[in-house]
Formats: structure tokens, C-alpha cells, sequence
């Protein structure tokens, strides 16, 4: 069953059918809640109210964009509202749910690495971390849809409701602070460079 007809069917009154949607999306909205908050445990209540909003809201649903891209955007923005009311942020994680429901690390370098290269990814991924825990909410959003989420600039466009132009140049200012938090923290030569460079960007 679709997206849209359970939608009817709620909307008409069948209140369990809302249960198909949360199932359905459950761990990715965990995932982004997850990669923009950094905390198990806050993810888990963030997703849980990016869905209580999501069915209260749910009759605003235009039928224009997907769904999936309506939560998403509602989810993303429950998660920079709780960034923004904290004083002290969160580590940003780079683990999440993966089809199985089982706890996964992004793995942001590439794949074959002999195990110096191994360790020196590791690293990486460290530096990153803390690196991501020191941007803004904004920039940290944007940079968790495209280089983590791997989102096109069309469907981050959709779901931050800007223009793909606005996308591309939010996304050049976030990696910016992204490579000089980088610095700041000692690291001249960051070594996966995709993140920062936007290799890949073609889409």
C-alpha cells in the first residue's frame, strides 16, 4: 500500500493505519534524528515527536511531494529546534540503524583500506566528529543530508523548502567552517576529502 492511500485512510478516520507509516519510516527518521542530535537516547524522543507532529499535522500534507520528504523536513527541523534550546551540544554520531535494525558506523572513507589506512580513516572519523559538533545546526542539517544522508540537491531542496541554488551555496558555507573547525582542532590534512571538497557533486 502506498504512501498516499494509507494517508486517505487515516484522514478518513482509520487511526491504525498511521502505525504503517511510522513502521515504514521509523529508522530513518531515527538515522537523521540520530546524526543531527548525536545522542541515542535524545534521537529516540526527537523521532518520537517528529511523528506525534507528523499526525497532528498530517491533514496539512500536500499531496504535491512525497511524504517521506514532508517528514523529513518536519523531522530536521524538531532536530535544530532541540539543537538550538540546548547550551551544550551533543557529539554528533556517525553510527545509525541499518536494514536489519542492527547499529552500523558510517563508513565515510573508501573501501579496500589496508589497515594503516584503516587506522588513519579512524582518525578521521574522530576529527570529524568533533569537528560537526562544533558547527551550527544549520550547517551541521546540510551536511548531514548531503554527505551523510548522500541526498540529491533536488530532494534536500524539497525537503528544506529552498531553491537548489540556495542548497548548493548553504553547502559551500557549511563545508567552509567544516574544513576551518578542522584546522582549528589541528588537522591540516584531512584526509577524506569528499566531505569537504563536495567530490561527487554533480547531482
Amino acid at each position: 500500500m502506498d504512501d498516499l492511500t494509507i494517508i486517505e485512510q487515516v484522514l478518513q478516520g482509520n487511526t491504525n493505519a498511521f502505525g504503517l507509516l511510522v513502521e515504514r519510516y521509523q529508522a530513518k527518521v531515527y538515522n537523521l534524528a540520530l546524526r543531527m542530535c548525536g545522542n541515542e537516547e535524545d534521537a529516540f524522543d526527537l523521532s518520537q515527536e517528529s511523528f506525534v507532529r507528523a499526525w497532528q499535522n498530517l491533514s496539512g500534507f500536500h499531496r504535491d511531494a512525497a511524504f517521506s520528504t514532508w517528514l523529513f523536513r518536519l523531522t530536521s527541523n524538531v532536530c535544530i529546534d532541540f539543537l538550538r534550546s540546548q547550551k551544550r551540544r551533543a557529539a554528533v554520531s556517525l553510527t545509525y540503524l541499518d536494514d536489519d535494525n542492527e547499529a552500523a558506523q558510517l563508513d565515510l572513507p573508501d573501501p579496500g583500506l589496508g589497515p594503516e589506512a584503516a587506522a588513519l580513516a579512524a582518525e578521521d572519523r574522530e576529527l570529524l566528529r568533533r569537528a560537526m559538533d562544533q558547527l551550527s545546526p544549520e550547517c551541521r542539517q546540510i551536511i548531514t543530508l548531503r554527505a551523510i544522508d548522500d541526498l540529491s540537491y533536488a530532494q534536500i531542496a524539497e525537503i528544506l523548502n529552498v531553491q537548489e541554488g540556495t542548497v548548493k551555496s548553504r553547502l559551500s558555507r557549511a563545508r567552509t567552517q567544516l574544513k576551518n573547525k578542522l584546522l582549528q582542532i589541528g588537522n591540516k590534512s584531512f584526509r577524506e576529502a569528499s566531505i569537504l571538497s563536495g567530490r561527487g557533486d554533480a547531482r
